[in-house]
């Protein structure tokens, strides 16, 4: 014989273990007048006590037998497809490298070469890479560009002989004189 000690209930099933009123654990009694010296005259219910525990029915079957596995496995993901428009437009920018190469050479040949002679080579090599990036700019302007630097290349090359010539002529002209 089993007796809940919060209400007091006995119970003759000795398979119970817990009180079906509170859910309070049961205490083995072996004589059924037995009390402890604990337990309150009459029992009463106080209002924080916790619910009575409640059987529910099943759980959840996890093989129902309406269920039918997808026909195809799930798709993977995939980029999208087509053209993707951006904020800002980019355009690749005409190439200018060699009119910058020969406006470069062209002023190193006036400021370098006057004094030491290797505007003799950098003169040149500015001319004929100011015309070779003209041609490039007449023929296909969006993609070879600088038409400004190759012209400035040019004529610092060409400037270069020019004042080389008349340096020679003071040259000569003060050995003469």
């Amino acid at each position: 014989m089993k007796r809940c000690p919060k209400c007091g209930q006995t119970y003759t099933d000795s398979d119970i273990n817990f009180c079906l009123n509170d859910g309070e654990l049961l205490s083995r009694l072996t004589e059924p007048s037995y009390r402890s010296p604990f337990d309150e005259p009459y029992p009463t219910r106080h209002a924080d006590e916790s619910p009575p525990t409640v059987v529910l029915d099943q759980s959840r079957a996890t093989n129902p037998t309406g269920w039918t596995p997808p026909a195809s496995p799930p798709v993977r993901y995939q980029a999208p497809q087509g053209q993707i428009f951006s904020a800002y437009q980019t355009s690749a920018s005409p190439s200018q490298m060699l009119p910058i190469l020969s406006l470069v050479f062209g002023l190193c040949s006036i400021f370098v070469g006057l004094c030491c002679y290797s505007g003799m080579l950098l003169g040149p090599a500015a001319i004929i890479m100011g015309i070779i990036g003209l041609m490039q700019n007449k023929n296909n302007p969006e993609l070879y560009g600088g038409r400004g630097f190759a012209i400035a290349g040019i004529a610092t090359g060409a400037g270069f002989f020019v004042l080389l010539f008349i340096y020679l002529l003071v040259v000569i002209g003060v050995s003469i004189a």
